[in-house]
């Protein structure tokens, strides 16, 4: 997934009321950015971290930045854009990277699915079979080389996985799929400190039927690539 157009380079000031961030630009100017994340973004607001952003020349916007990336410790990069995430994994879908979802007659996106009433981010048809896949952006990181999610209490991710489990029970495939949005996660976990009822639902859905999957990305201030598959850990309490 390219970007629409060339990145800005700035400093994070700080990052507030969850959609809004105050960033210094290389010219010295103070802006406010757009923050797409609803998430509690963890590690990953660090006040004076190099910060990159995209420009809209829509002029209704109130703020025509919008923060894409941040570079963390050691170089490490994360997109915190989380609509940027079903694109990558569009993106990997079609391209026929993620061997265990290749073959699909059609690709859907945004379906409305379940007794919940939620929206399934892709259905994947194989004539007559469907497969639901939904898909958790990645950034949280706590341990070296370690990734985890939510990285705060999530009601509506723990909603979709009582819906991957009743579509398994339906004779249906269901997927979870875990995109790693930051570029020194190389192991995904459930963040039991964070959500215990995630982890506890996690783990349970697994034992239903429900296939976990995490793939890597290779994030630059131009684009964000799929790159390989990464295992997921989900301790002793599985057995």
């Amino acid at each position: 997934m390219k970007f629409d157009s060339p990145l800005i380079k700035g400093k994070l000031i700080k990052r507030y009321k969850r959609f809004l961030a105050d960033i210094t630009l290389q010219d010295g100017s103070e802006i406010t950015a757009h923050c797409a994340n609803t998430g509690a973004m963890t590690g990953c607001a660090p006040q004076g971290a190099n910060v990159w952003l995209s420009v809209s020349n829509n002029a209704k916007r109130k703020y025509p930045h919008s923060w894409q990336l941040v570079e963390l410790s050691h170089g490490t990069l994360a997109c915190i854009n989380t609509g940027l995430t079903n694109k990558v994994a569009h993106e990997g879908l079609l391209s026929g990277l993620m061997t265990e979802l290749t073959g699909f007659d059609e690709c859907r996106s945004e379906v409305p699915y379940g007794d919940e009433k939620s929206r399934i981010d892709f259905l994947l048809s194989y004539g007559q079979k469907l497969v639901y896949v939904e898909v958790k952006h990645v950034t949280l990181s706590t341990e070296k080389g370690v990734g985890s999610f939510p990285d705060a209490v999530t009601t509506r991710g723990q909603k979709h996985l009582r819906e991957l489990i009743q579509q398994v029970r339906e004779g249906n495939r269901a997927v979870l799929l875990f995109i790693i949005m930051r570029t020194d996660v190389t192991l995904v976990k459930p963040a039991d400190e964070i959500d215990p009822e995630y982890g506890r639902l996690l783990r349970e859905a697994v034992r239903e039927g429900v296939e976990v999957l995490a793939y890597g990305t290779d994030i630059s201030q131009n684009e964000i690539k799929l790159t390989q598959s990464m295992p997921i850990e989900l301790s002793d309490e599985l057995n």
